[in-house]
């Protein structure tokens, strides 16, 4: 009996003394709740105050794109190239116009010493003082068809021999000329069909090339703002997890909810403060690659939610069919081919037999006096043909054709696969526009249904009436709902440009890009 006496006791004492100790931790524990509240209210006022300072500018999808096609450096890029490409053509074109030159040597001034053989063999050496001067005017047409060349000239020189006090005049007034290659590779007859293509496939580059850019854009115009949105929705966490904790406390106090809940309240806003810096600082991260792509300043930029797109359903052949008529793709196969084609022609004209036909037909005259070579003009008459034919060579010349032939054939393999994957890529874009525009609008429609949910939990968590694990699940289902139409919304803006930039068409307005 003294025995269990004795043990009854202790357990009392222990009991005492654990509820005692029980009692102090309480205390210690709402003591340091009771001192954390000001500093959670203090970060929940931050985060409130960054998100105000945040909304300071706000800039929509359209402005970044027309900012970025008129000011970035990509832009000034696709606009250069395209006059480049222009110039070029201006250059082709005059090379197919009458040429009119004037060359000459005027002055020809010569003071020395010089040798000079003497007629019997002798070499006596003269001090002289010459001008041998020339001026000659040429109108000159290239002939496309044969790469040959006509040509009008008048070329009249002086000879004067200051010591001897000799002055002579050579007149030649008019000539008629003719430079034929024979056999040889006929650059112009192929730059007449190259360069056309190059300058209509340039034009549609530069079209191309601002709908790359717009969905460039777009790609990292989502990048900043899904992570702006982020920071949004933590931001609203951490108010709603400040407001849930202080009614916790009171309840805590009053002995209605559990410690464990309270450092589970407490748990869930740092986590949301934690969350809301983190996406901030990917935000600016995001925000200073989408600036030095555009030219747009990241400072304080806050982005649209953009509305969703205008998604028509467009036929897997018409996109085809627009993309064959407008892409530079297809002009650019179509050039490939033609150079192929061009190096074989031209391996072919630089290797074997060549020669080159050279006529000139025209009158005249040398005297002393300038006006005295127009009397008594004399026929003047040259022909020469110069030809290269290689008679050893080692099989040269078929090494080099055939390397051309291969290289042909290798580019029409190329162009084979490359027009294949062309034609697919733009029928699977074009056929994935439905699915997106379901894709968005179930999103869209997730997304109202997490916040009206989220709401009613909120509202019935602070009435007692739900867990805590039930409000925790319907805040995670929120963000996740808002992450996910964020996404679809991406996803559907970027196959809008893309299939711009694959058809280079405007489906919505019915007509092709320019």
């Amino acid at each position: 009996m003294k025995t269990y006496l004795a043990i009854s006791c202790q357990l009392l004492a222990v009991s005492f003394f654990g509820l005692e100790a029980n009692a102090q931790r309480t205390t210690i524990v709402k003591q340091d709740t009771s001192t954390k509240a000001d500093s959670y209210q203090l970060l929940a006022n931050s985060s409130k105050n960054e998100a105000n300072r945040y909304q300071l500018t706000a800039i929509s999808l359209k402005t970044v794109i027309d900012q970025a096609l008129a000011q970035s450096a990509v832009a000034w890029g696709a606009v250069t190239s395209r006059d480049q490409r222009y110039w070029q053509w201006r250059g082709y074109r005059a090379n197919y116009r009458p040429q009119l030159g004037l060359q000459g040597v005027l002055p020809g001034y010569s003071r020395a010493v010089t040798p000079v053989v003497q007629p019997d063999g002798t070499t006596d050496f003269r001090a002289v003082r010459l001008n041998n001067s020339n001026l000659a005017l040429t109108l000159s047409q290239n002939i496309g068809l044969t790469g040959g060349q006509v040509f009008v000239a008048s070329e009249v020189q002086r000879f004067d021999d200051f010591n001897g006090s000799i002055r002579r005049y050579n007149n030649q007034p008019v000539a008629l000329g003719l430079m034929q290659p024979v056999g040889r590779f006929n650059e112009l007859r192929w730059a007449r069909r190259l360069e056309p293509l190059r300058y209509q496939e340039s034009g549609r580059q530069l079209v191309e090339e601002r709908e790359t850019i717009a969905q460039r854009v777009t790609e990292l115009y989502f990048d900043v703002l899904s992570q702006q949105v982020s920071a949004q929705v933590a931001g609203q966490n951490v108010q709603a997890n400040a407001e849930l904790l202080r009614l916790g406390r009171e309840r805590y106090n009053l002995g209605r909810l559990s410690q464990s809940d309270l450092l589970r309240l407490e748990l869930n806003l740092l986590t949301a403060q934690q969350a809301e810096i983190q996406a901030r600082l990917d935000a600016q991260n995001a925000a200073v690659e989408l600036q030095r792509y555009t030219g747009l300043a990241a400072e304080n930029l806050r982005l649209q939610v953009p509305a969703a797109p205008s998604l028509p359903t467009v036929p897997p052949p018409l996109a085809l069919s627009q993309a064959r008529q407008n892409r530079a793709l297809v002009l650019g196969f179509r050039r490939r081919l033609l150079e192929a084609e061009r190096e074989v022609a031209r391996a072919r004209g630089t290797t074997g037999f060549q020669a080159t036909l050279a006529a000139n037909l025209g009158y005249i005259n040398q005297a002393p006096n300038l006006w005295d070579t127009y009397a008594a003009l004399q026929q003047q008459q040259q022909v020469s043909l110069s030809f290269a034919v290689p008679l050893v060579d080692w099989r040269r010349r078929q090494a080099i054709v055939k390397t051309a032939e291969l290289t042909r054939r290798q580019v029409q393999t190329e162009v084979q696969q490359e027009q294949a994957t062309f034609e697919q890529e733009v029928q699977v874009q074009a056929a994935q526009l439905a699915p997106l525009a379901t894709q968005l609008a179930l999103a869209a429609r997730a997304d109202t249904l997490a916040r009206q949910r989220y709401a009613i939990a909120q509202a019935t968590y602070q009435v007692g009436r739900i867990s805590l694990t039930d409000l925790t699940i319907a805040t995670a289902e929120k963000d996740q709902a808002r992450r996910s139409y964020i996404e679809a919304l991406r996803a559907a803006w970027v196959a809008h440009y893309r299939l711009r930039a694959l058809t280079l068409y405007d489906f919505e307005r019915g007509e092709a890009l320019e």
